[in-house]
């Protein structure tokens, strides 16, 4: 998610392994930012979660030649602390929003799901002044957090701003 854009999705067909990772991160993501504005692709931060395939020596290699000093993750300068709050608009609004859209719908195979994922995106993807809305709202939830030490603030912010209708 990038200010007014939702990049991909990328669906892999295997488990996400250290290779699956970095074949993405090399080959997958590099068309994903194609239709990104090159001011926006310089000046952007890359952010991963603490899953055992991102931290490995190749991938953070890896990142620190694609994004030098502007990757947030475990081995980066900018370390994402575990357990932070949700802070990333794909924490606190995207994946909740995906998941009671897409299985709004009952699904019985695998290709109904990826049917149903599709839809749903393509849905959030016309909705460009939510997705912005949506992105410059993480700016107020890192103030509240610092308000509060780093403590519970969720509840006194107002929820999601995507709708997909």
């Amino acid at each position: 998610m990038i200010d007014d854009m939702l990049i991909g999705p990328v669906i892999l067909d295997d488990r996400m392994t250290v290779q699956n990772y970095l074949d993405f991160l090399q080959n997958e993501l590099p068309e994903q930012l194609e239709d990104v504005p090159l001011a926006t692709r310089i000046a952007m931060y890359f952010q991963h979660d603490e899953a055992p395939s991102h931290y490995i020596r190749h991938v953070m290699q890896h990142l620190n030649d694609t994004f030098p000093n502007r990757w947030i993750g475990r081995g980066s300068i900018i370390n994402w602390p575990p357990r932070s709050p949700d802070l990333t608009p794909l924490d606190f609004c995207l994946w909740g929003l995906m998941k009671s859209e897409v299985y709004r719908k009952k699904v019985d195979t695998r290709e109904e799901l990826l049917v149903n994922i599709l839809d749903v995106i393509a849905c959030i993807k016309e909705r460009q002044d939510a997705l912005r809305r949506t992105t410059r709202h993480a700016f107020t939830r890192v103030s509240k957090c610092i308000d509060v030490d780093g403590g519970i603030f969720e509840h006194i912010l107002y929820p999601c701003t995507i709708c997909v209708t």
